[in-house]
This record gives C-alpha cells, structure tokens and sequence, in this order.
C-alpha cells in the first residue's frame, strides 16, 4: 500500500507567495526521487461531483505520495535536508506522515541525523 507524505516549507517572515514559491522549486527535487506523485495540498475532500481543485491548497505544504512497496521515505528526507542546507539558514521542513510529524532543519548535526533515522524507520516497511 502506498503513502501519502506531508512536506511543509515554514520561513520566519514569509507571506504565502513566497512559501508556495520554496515549496515548488523543493516540489521539482522531489520529483526525482522515486515518488508517484509531488502537488500541492488541499485541506479537505473533494465534493461529489466536482471537477477541479475548489479547494484552498495550503501556502508551503505538498503532498507526497509514495509508490507500494518502495522505501522512498528516506530518500524524500534526504533531499529536502539536502535542500534545507543548500538554501541558507532560517527555514525547516515539517515532513508528516500518519500524523507524526518531523521537523527538519539545514544542521548537519549527528543528533538530528539519529532523530531522523529512526523517524524514517518507524514509518518505513520491513518487506518493503
């Protein structure tokens, strides 16, 4: 069965427009990586019948969606770290996954990397 990943961009002082703009050019590198699918989140269910989006998409945030049986996981923390380091200080990444919730940040510290990898392997399959 597949997942579906949470990735929200925050930056201190950031309107929307710029948010939407950082989580699109993450959106692009995450696209790399061995996923199914990189949009931007919409709260809410779609109504019967409807068409298009017709719902608010949330400034920064993306959904992931992760292929069956892959351990992607780990890969989509990789290079939003990797982008958090490339992209100077002041921003994180909240990457959330059935409701647990990881906040990254551009420090290449040992503590965050043991916080993250058992993050990721708590969320990731053993057949996978």
């Amino acid at each position: 069965m597949g997942a579906d990943v949470l990735v929200g961009v925050v930056e201190e002082g950031s309107d929307d427009a710029r948010l939407e703009e950082l989580a699109l050019v993450l959106r692009q590198e995450l696209l790399a990586t061995d996923v199914r699918a990189v949009e931007p989140y919409r709260e809410g269910e779609v109504p019967d019948g409807t068409r298009g989006p017709g719902l608010a998409a949330i400034a920064g945030v993306l959904s992931v969606s992760l292929a069956p049986g892959l351990q992607v996981l780990g890969s989509v923390v990789t290079v939003v770290r990797d982008w958090l380091r490339r992209s100077g200080s002041g921003r994180t990444v909240k990457v959330t996954i059935d409701g647990d919730t990881i906040e990254l940040t551009g420090a290449s510290d040992a503590v965050q990397q043991q916080v993250v990898d058992a993050w990721v392997r708590k969320h990731t399959p053993a057949d996978g």
